[in-house]
């Protein structure tokens, strides 16, 4: 079994940076958001049940999930969203099995956005990492980044677990509304962390 580190945080914090630099060390990175994707794309695993389950209306032309639309219902209804999460969670934790059996390296490091609500992820993982950096920095990015208006962004993060939660989950945590360079020194600091605690666990 290989050491493994779950990095986590709300939407907009950075966890892709985070996880590009820890890569850059040649750390396996399973990211169960790209999971997910690969799963609901066209001939995905999960789109069958999801036309099954949904209907043609939430698939879009080329074969995929529509994803708008899928968010639009799911934030309305927590039945759907159940509905959705019985048929993509368990496909994404077969992959993710099957990722972590193939990884290479000293540990490996599984990015898991919902590791707070999913409650299955503190027994999967030896620590928890958080990317944290304050609310407003979180808005301004996903508003950036997605186009989305800050009443959208808002309303995603009331879905999610609180910064206070996250945080009172956390062994380590990378502040990341610093410059980069200070968030690189932080990641290459950890992973000379990491190293140490992988080392100490393969010898048991």
């Amino acid at each position: 079994m290989t050491y493994a580190i779950g990095l986590t945080g709300g939407i907009g914090s950075g966890k892709t940076t985070v996880a590009n630099l820890f890569a850059a060390h040649g750390i396996a990175i399973i990211d169960t958001d790209a999971i997910a994707h690969g799963i609901t794309a066209p001939g995905g695993a999960a789109m069958a049940a999801i036309r099954r389950t949904f209907g043609d209306d939430f698939v879009a032309p080329d074969g995929s999930l529509d994803r708008a639309r899928m968010r639009e219902l799911v934030f309305a209804d927590d039945d759907a969203k159940a509905r959705l999460e019985a048929i993509t969670h368990p496909l994404i934790r077969t992959e993710c099995e099957r990722a972590a059996a193939q990884a290479e390296g000293p540990y490996l490091i599984f990015v898991v956005p919902l590791l707070v609500e999913s409650g299955t992820w503190r027994e999967r993982v030896q620590r928890i990492l958080v990317v944290d950096c304050p609310e407003e920095t979180q808005i301004t990015r996903v508003m950036a980044r997605n186009h989305f208006s800050r009443d959208q962004v808002l309303a995603i993060m009331a879905r999610q677990a609180t910064r206070a939660q996250r945080l009172a989950l956390a062994d380590d945590v990378v502040d990341n509304d610093t410059q980069h360079a200070a968030l690189t020194s932080r990641v290459d600091r950890l992973h000379a962390e990491y190293l140490k605690l992988a080392g100490q666990f393969g010898a048991h």
